[in-house]
């Protein structure tokens, strides 16, 4: 882990609730008694009376207390009332179709819930809700069944609204998914939301998170490195990767050994090669990663090749940081960032 900033610095980002420094600073009030992250609503302290800390754990053995209102023990959805409670709906019963009225009828603010979901996950819960409908279709399709069944086990009124949804996030018309294919694309569930993975019977090609914007595109790009042979299914590649997801969030192993096939230029393949080499739990700059490749004045073209990966947390992208140590560009949203990070602190430790 790098070192902390000076105060100056960590004072101005308490003042302007910046979320670049989630999971990586927390400041101690000595008036109170009580820590927070730098993002908390509650009133700002003088900067004298500011101590600094890197993790949660440093400000309690130094006998701080949590604060109750930015929950700063815990990854940063976790301390929402809010996104808590629909988070458990949302599990109990992933099919349901939401609107606003039944937000409204559980007595929230159809914008509060917008707000918190998108500073969160960058997505508001409506769209989370229409995914996880989606995934049920996807989940039909794949077990043969016809294309009006898929429709309605997903949730939709109409086949073109399926289809639609269908092809945003695939860049494909689901029918072109059922054809003959030598990679096959399924879901896979994490507790940081569903993912699309895609393989044949030797490799990873593609793992990514479904609401990540650049997802169609990535298809579209694999579809064309393959000659557009893509379709639904599994594949023994597939179940070896969900199992080595369950292991990594479940705490019991930090590494993959699923074999990839990386589609990109030479440069970008090395720099996602040397990705693989940072262990869990330990990070670095763009621009130690240009050094550690021998090309140490290619920083953003490290940077750009960074943000093409398709193979999350396989090839982790994720560990890479600003120089200051603030965390910085996560295609898949900051907030998985910090919690990706909090987890490989626990197999550090």
């Amino acid at each position: 882990m790098l070192d902390l900033p000076e105060p100056e610095t960590l004072y101005a980002a308490l003042l302007a609730r910046n979320p670049a420094y989630e999971g990586r600073a927390y400041v101690a009030v000595t008036t109170t008694g009580i820590f927070c992250r730098l993002t908390c609503p509650a009133r700002k302290p003088r900067p004298e009376n500011c101590r600094w800390f890197t993790h949660p754990a440093e400000a309690e053995a130094a006998g701080f207390r949590p604060c109750r209102r930015c929950f700063p023990c815990g990854p940063t959805a976790d301390g929402d009332r809010i996104v808590s409670r629909l988070m458990a709906e949302l599990k109990a019963d992933p099919a349901r179709r939401w609107s606003e009225g039944d937000l409204a009828e559980m007595g929230l603010d159809p914008s509060t819930v917008r707000r918190a979901f998108r500073r969160h996950f960058g997505q508001s819960f409506l769209q989370m809700a229409r995914e996880l409908r989606l995934r049920g279709g996807m989940k039909a399709l794949t077990e043969g069944s016809a294309m009006i069944d898929a429709q309605l086990d997903a949730g939709f009124d109409s086949a073109s609204g399926f289809r639609n949804a269908f092809a945003r996030l695939f860049g494909h018309k689901p029918h072109v998914l059922r054809g003959p294919a030598d990679l096959r694309a399924d879901w896979i569930d994490t507790p940081l939301g569903g993912m699309i993975a895609i393989a044949d019977d030797e490799a990873l090609h593609l793992l990514e998170f479904i609401d990540r914007k650049a997802l169609p595109e990535g298809l579209r790009k694999l579809s064309g490195f393959v000659g557009g042979r893509i379709g639904l299914g599994r594949s023994a590649v597939i179940d070896r990767v969900e199992a080595e997801l369950n292991a990594y969030f479940e705490g019991n192993n930090p590494r993959f050994s699923v074999p990839v096939q990386l589609h990109g230029t030479d440069f970008q393949r090395r720099v996602w090669q040397q990705l693989r080499r940072i262990p869990a739990g330990e990070t670095c700059s763009y621009a130690q990663l240009a050094g550690d490749i021998g090309q140490p004045t290619a920083t953003r073209a490290v940077a750009r090749a960074n943000a093409t990966n398709r193979i999350a947390l396989v090839v982790p992208c994720h560990r890479v940081i600003g120089a200051d140590g603030t965390l910085t560009g996560y295609a898949g949203g900051l907030w998985r960032k910090e919690k990706l990070i909090e987890t490989e602190r626990a197999y550090a430790a």
